[in-house]
Parts: C-alpha cells; sequence; structure tokens
C-alpha cells in the first residue's frame, strides 16, 4: 500500500509540474523517475529486481530488440525501442532540413498553384497531413509556418487561418500512422502493432476525418485568405524553388535516405526489422553520408525530449510494477461492464479531453497499460481499445494551444511575425474541428471494431 501511494504521489505532481510549465519538462520527468527508483523500489518495495525491470537495459542487449521473431515479449518500464526510433528520425530530419529540403517542397507546391492564396491553403493542409505521418509535427509546422508567414507578406493575407489549420493537420496526420505522432509509437512498440497495422485502421479514421476538416476550414476561414494577390510578371522575379537547396547532393541523398526508411516501416512486420533498428540505421546512414556535418546533426537533435521519455517511463514503470494501473483497469472495466460501446467511448473522449489540457505522451504511456488490462486477454478487444486511444490522444490535443507541441510551435511563429493568437481565437475555431474528429473516430471504431467483437 505505501508503495502505491507513492507512486501515485509522484505520478500526480509529475503531471502538476509538467502543467505548470515552471521547470523545463524533462527536468521533471528525470527527477520524478530518479524519485520513483529510489522511494518506491528501493525504500517502500525493497525490491531490486523491478527496479531493474523498469529500467529495462537488458531489452537492449537481446536479439529480439533488434529483430523479431513474430513471437509476443512481454516489455515494460523503458521502452528504449521508442527512444531510439524517435532519436534515429530526428537525425534524419535534421539532414533532410539542412540540405533545405522543407524549403523546396513549400516553395514548389506554392509555385505550382501560381502563387494564389486558397489553393495555396488548401495545398498546404494536403502537405501537412501527409509529412506528419512519417516526420514529427513539430518539424513540420515549424517550416510550414515560416513559409505561410513569408507567403503572406507577399501575397497580402492574413497567415493565422493557415497556420491554424496546419497545425491541426499536422496532429490529424499524425495519428495515420506509427511514427506519425509518439503517442503512437508507444502504442505500436508497446502492443506489437506495426507501420501498416495503424495505416489500415487509424489511417482509415484519419483520412475519413481529413475530408471533413479539409471542408470545415474552407467555409470557416477562406473569407479571411483573400489577399491582393500577384500579377504574372511579379511571380516571374520570384525566386526558383530549387534557389533554396542548399546542397544538390545531399538533397538527393537525404530523399533517398527518408524513401527508405518509409519502406522499411512498411515492410517491417514482414522484415522482422524493428522500430528500433530502424530508427538507428536511419541515423548512422545519415551520419556517414553527411560526415562534414556530423556535429551540426547531432547538435539539431532534441535530447530534451529522450529525457523527457526516459523519465517519463520510469514513472509509469512504478505505477505498473505496484498495481496501481491495474486497480484503475478493474474500476473502468466495473463501470463498462461488458459494454464495449461505452468503454470505447470512455477511451476516446478521456483521453481527447485529457490531451487538449496535458501533455498526450505521458497519458498515452500511462494508459497502454490500462487498456491491456482491460482486453484480458482478447486480441480484438486490445487493437479496439488500442485504436481508440490513438484518435484520441492524436487529435484531443489539437483543441487548445498548449494541447501538442506542434501547436505551441505554430502560436509561436505567428506572435513573432506579429499575429499573435489568443486562446479564445484559437479554441474558437480548433475545438469544432476536434470534436467533429473524435465524433467521426467513435462512429467509426463503433462501427468498424465493436460491432463485431
Amino acid at each position: 500500500m505505501a508503495a502505491q501511494i507513492t507512486a501515485i504521489v509522484i505520478f500526480v505532481a509529475m503531471f502538476v509540474m509538467i502543467i505548470m510549465d515552471k521547470i523545463e519538462k524533462h527536468y521533471v520527468t528525470l527527477g520524478c523517475g530518479l524519485l520513483t527508483l529510489i522511494a518506491v523500489f528501493g525504500i517502500c518495495m525493497q525490491d531490486f529486481g523491478a527496479m531493474w525491470n523498469t529500467i529495462n537495459l537488458k531489452s537492449i542487449l537481446t536479439a529480439e530488440f533488434w529483430h523479431t521473431t513474430g513471437a509476443e515479449t512481454e516489455s515494460g518500464g523503458v521502452d528504449w525501442a521508442t527512444i531510439l526510433f524517435l532519436g534515429g528520425m530526428m537525425v534524419m530530419v535534421e539532414g533532410m532540413a539542412r540540405v533545405g529540403f522543407f524549403n523546396w517542397l513549400c516553395r514548389r507546391i506554392a509555385k505550382m498553384v501560381h502563387y494564389k492564396t486558397i489553393p495555396i491553403f488548401l495545398a498546404f493542409m494536403v502537405m501537412s497531413f501527409i509529412l506528419a505521418m512519417f516526420i514529427d509535427s513539430i518539424t513540420v509546422i515549424l517550416f510550414l509556418a515560416s513559409v505561410t508567414i513569408e507567403l503572406s507578406r507577399l501575397l497580402k493575407f492574413n497567415p493565422v487561418p493557415m497556420i491554424l489549420s496546419e497545425i491541426f493537420c499536422a496532429n490529424l496526420g499524425g495519428s495515420a500512422t506509427m511514427c506519425g505522432d509518439p503517442p503512437n509509437i508507444i502504442i505500436g512498440s508497446n502492443l506489437h502493432y506495426a507501420f501498416m497495422d495503424f495505416v489500415e485502421n487509424t489511417g482509415v479514421a484519419a483520412l475519413i476525418a481529413f475530408v471533413f476538416i479539409v471542408a470545415y476550414f474552407y467555409l470557416v476561414m477562406h473569407k479571411e485568405l483573400k489577399g491582393a494577390g500577384v500579377s504574372e510578371e511579379e511571380i516571374a522575379k520570384m525566386p526558383s524553388p530549387e534557389s533554396f537547396i542548399t546542397d544538390k547532393t545531399g538533397f538527393w541523398v537525404s530523399l533517398v535516405i527518408f524513401l527508405c526508411a518509409v519502406i522499411l516501416l512498411i515492410t517491417h512486420s514482414t522484415t522482422g526489422l524493428t522500430v528500433a533498428f530502424i530508427g538507428v540505421a536511419v541515423a548512422l546512414v545519415t551520419l556517414i553520408t553527411s560526415a562534414k556535418h556530423i556535429k551540426e546533426l547531432l547538435k539539431g537533435v532534441d535530447y530534451k525530449t529522450l529525457l523527457f521519455f526516459t523519465g517519463l517511463f520510469v514513472v509509469v514503470g512504478g505505477l505498473e510494477q505496484t498495481g496501481v494501473l491495474e486497480i484503475i483497469a478493474d474500476f473502468i472495466s466495473k463501470i463498462c461492464g461488458s459494454n464495449y460501446y461505452l468503454m470505447v467511448a470512455i477511451i476516446i473522449w478521456v483521453s481527447g479531453i485529457a490531451s487538449a489540457f496535458i501533455d498526450n505522451i505521458p497519458f498515452a504511456a500511462t494508459m497502454v497499460p490500462i487498456i491491456k488490462e482491460l482486453s484480458v486477454g482478447s486480441d480484438p478487444l486490445l487493437a479496439t481499445l488500442a485504436w481508440s486511444l490513438a484518435m484520441g490522444t492524436d487529435v484531443g490535443g489539437s483543441a487548445t494551444p498548449i494541447g501538442a507541441s506542434a501547436n505551441v510551435v505554430g502560436t509561436s511563429a505567428a506572435a513573432k511575425a506579429g499575429h499573435p493568437i489568443g486562446w479564445g481565437e484559437y479554441c474558437k475555431k480548433m475545438a469544432p474541428a476536434t470534436i467533429i474528429v473524435m465524433l467521426i473516430s467513435t462512429i467509426y471504431i463503433c462501427l468498424r471494431y465493436v460491432a463485431n467483437l
């Protein structure tokens, strides 16, 4: 009992400090993780085996960590596969950014639609959705927002509606694949779901929702996007998209590496190569082919996020080892009974509402062991709850300016350019879109999965 209370107190304290945002998140989770190891495992439980299992370093030394045979393996504690995969993809994205890939892509699309505001608005939503399926949404918004602001000055339109739509589509696109959003990586690696499992399940839901969202944002925002436009003569004087490529050879090399990473992710359930292997391999190839820029690439990696994950997994491991998560699962199970429709609704809407105000990463990490308990050995039910959790956490964060990292990056870029976005303006346009997608997700999951359980 003492161990459970201590683990809960540490977890709640961690969440409160994350929400308060007075101390950097990685310091919070690392500090709480260390406290969990000492207070929960060392003092209360006096169980160094549980401590070692939570740290989970031994998993990296197993062959199954790098190449799986498809056999089910129990995993818990620090999810090193997620951390290595994220780190590897960060290195690859830094390599693509260094050679000007993202600037080139944005300007190429703008040129294709002759710099007309509404076509750019629609094209950038599509691009945000697709890129976020494979690349961290923070990176996607960072480049899209900067290009959008630059184009708004040229074409004389308000960039805020376009930036908001890009943010939402990036978060929605991230829900479509295993590597699109950190919660999906956590869900996939812990529950042994492959890239194509997400594409065939959450990907379908995201695509259906995307059609409605494009229509919604067009109806709500198209009047605000009318600009003076530019003449054909002005268009002719604009720099070519190719001029933004800083290293032509590196550009093609980084593009090949990106396509190889996508192929490896799509086929990893067939090849047996794990996401940890793919992440490390992609990073090594990127560094080898950019030997002169290794320091620059490594410097650009978001180490704070990786440390944040490490501490977070330890704290959640404390809840798991002390049986707290099992108690929570039993509570939800008693409320729902055999009513799986209610169970799915609770997972989606609680996940969505919680993710609008707190970081969706720790929430997803906490909920994965809970849905394992709720599924009571039923693979179809586990999959149904997994897709519910993915859609809730990925999409719910779009509702508020602090719900997801991409939101913070996009609104900050707008504010720096002289277009501050207040909570009122943000929520007025984004909260209805979030509710639309969550309703679509609930109906989709209930009709496709729950009806067949």
